[in-house]
């Protein structure tokens, strides 16, 4: 395995490789990561251990949705099963995934408690329990730093897991290797990742804008709110897609094309 280190603008590339191989096979994609989100949604249902339990599936799942994107970029027509990818190789390496998960959960819950000191834990609380997010809620200046100290520090942490579970998957690497060489592949590209976050933060900027013009050129505003949700599905598949290739072009290695 080689790290390779990319120009800026690949960044875009990967956002563009990401949406066309998404229109290849749209029901298939769009259908594997609703059921990710469905799976999340109802774990969520559970006080406190559901947001917790489906916080162990994300390395899992972003593996399934990456092998998905994959396949479709192949020509093939990835299946439900897809998504349970992680699990169905070896024991082992199902044991690394979970053991991944742990990993991932337990982070998330630092960066939750490190947020709480900002705000005695209601930006937490509102992820661990659940609950309704008022205006006066979010306006207030000690959830706001809890808001954005939780955002400046998933930055970093995100990194550790962004290659992780794939370098695992394709490349049979350790645990403790594979966060190792996530984060610095991220952060020799990170020039690439500026660009692609820029990039999708363009996307998601324009679908809200045109949505809002919708809105306020119609009477009836209803019908077009009912259409943020399949966006946010779309969206979402073409997001998880996209993470493949920023994964292939970061190592080099015949592996993954296995």
């Amino acid at each position: 395995m080689k790290l390779n280190i990319v120009p800026a603008r690949v960044g875009a590339q990967w956002v563009k490789e990401g949406v066309s191989t998404f229109f290849r096979q749209p029901i298939a994609l769009t259908g594997l990561f609703l059921m990710f989100m469905a799976i999340v949604s109802l774990l969520s249902l559970l006080p406190w251990i559901g947001g917790l339990v489906g916080l162990l599936f994300v390395p899992a799942a972003t593996l399934g949705l990456m092998a998905a994107a994959q396949e479709a970029n192949a020509g093939k027509f990835p299946r439900p099963l897809t998504l349970m990818t992680a699990f169905r190789v070896s024991r082992h390496k199902s044991q690394q995934m979970l053991i991944l998960g742990v990993l991932y959960m337990g982070g998330f819950l630092l960066l939750l408690g490190a947020s709480a000191l900002m705000d005695n834990g209601s930006f937490a609380k509102v992820y661990l329990v659940g609950g309704t997010l008022t205006k006066e809620g979010i306006m207030q200046g000690d959830f706001q730093r809890a808001m954005w100290m939780a955002l400046f520090l998933y930055i970093p942490f995100s990194s550790l897991f962004w290659h992780a579970s794939a370098l695992v998957h394709w490349h049979g690497i350790g645990i403790a290797k594979s966060l190792f060489f996530s984060c610095i592949a991220c952060f020799s590209n990170w020039r690439a990742f500026v660009v692609y976050a820029m990039t999708w933060l363009s996307v998601f900027a324009l679908i809200a804008v045109l949505l809002g013009l919708l809105s306020s050129g119609t009477d009836d505003a209803e019908w077009v709110s009912e259409l943020m949700l399949p966006f946010l599905l779309v969206l979402g598949s073409m997001f998880f897609s996209s993470a493949f290739f920023s994964f292939r072009d970061s190592f080099s290695t015949d592996a993954i094309l296995a």
